[in-house]
């Protein structure tokens, strides 16, 4: 199963380390030396012009960090739905 980040990036469901919410995230010392080391390493996708609300770690074909304008909330949903829609069928 593929999820959909935004524009057009598109991520295989078992290449996600995680989906986060980047205002939380930030808050700690830790999460912003991540994003700032997964930065500094190029790492880094920014998906939209907007401010993004939540990024998508994904360990293909490397670690890549996925901003996102959608909210963790909403990629986690598009996952689920997909999963029950899976198991269903």
């Amino acid at each position: 199963m593929y999820l959909h980040l935004g524009r057009d990036y598109i991520v295989h469901t078992r290449d996600i380390i995680g989906i986060f919410d980047l205002e939380t995230t930030t808050l700690t010392k830790r999460g912003r030396e991540f994003l700032d080391k997964a930065q500094t390493q190029g790492a880094v996708v920014s998906l939209s012009e907007d401010i993004p609300r939540s990024f998508v770690l994904s360990d293909w074909p490397t670690d890549t960090v996925f901003l996102s304008s959608l909210s963790a909330a909403a990629l986690t949903r598009r996952t689920e739905t997909f999963s029950a829609e899976s198991a269903e069928g």
